[in-house]
């Protein structure tokens, strides 16, 4: 049942799901029907092990990548959160070799839940450019 107390405690989940990569918490959160977009493939990417592909691109090029909620504003049916990600560029990424730069940026996402209580939708509001920008990859 979707309740605004469960959605932030799925929430809790779902930082230590993308931190640790645990394929078994992705199953349990994630919607096998959700499809999302990214930098990181061409086509739509589905489901729990969808978006663990994106978490593990990203760890490519930055090994330590960690996310921490920093706020979290939450609906019955959506959950809004300001993550803090901090990483260190030490592998290729977007083409670029590692520079060893520390980044720290925010970055804000919008959650949408189906009515098993599973994210069915997520979308990044800068996503990436905070990334890119101190690699220098983009204005």
């Amino acid at each position: 049942m979707n309740s605004i107390e469960n959605n932030l405690l799925k929430m809790k989940k779902f930082e230590t799901m993308i931190n640790t990569a645990d394929e078994k918490l992705a199953k349990e959160l994630i919607s096998d029907d959700a499809s999302f977009y990214t930098p990181a493939s061409n086509e739509p990417l589905y489901g729990g092990k969808g978006y663990l592909s994106v978490v593990y691109w990203l760890r490519s090029g930055f090994s330590d990548v960690q996310w921490h909620i920093k706020d979290i504003v939450a609906d019955v049916d959506k959950v809004s959160v300001l993550w803090e990600l901090t990483a260190t560029h030490d592998g290729e990424f977007f083409g670029l070799g590692a520079t060893n730069k520390k980044i720290k940026t925010t970055v804000a996402n919008f959650y949408y839940f189906n009515d098993e209580g599973k994210i069915v939708n997520d979308i990044a509001a800068e996503g990436m450019l905070g990334i890119l920008r101190p690699l220098g990859l983009c204005g």
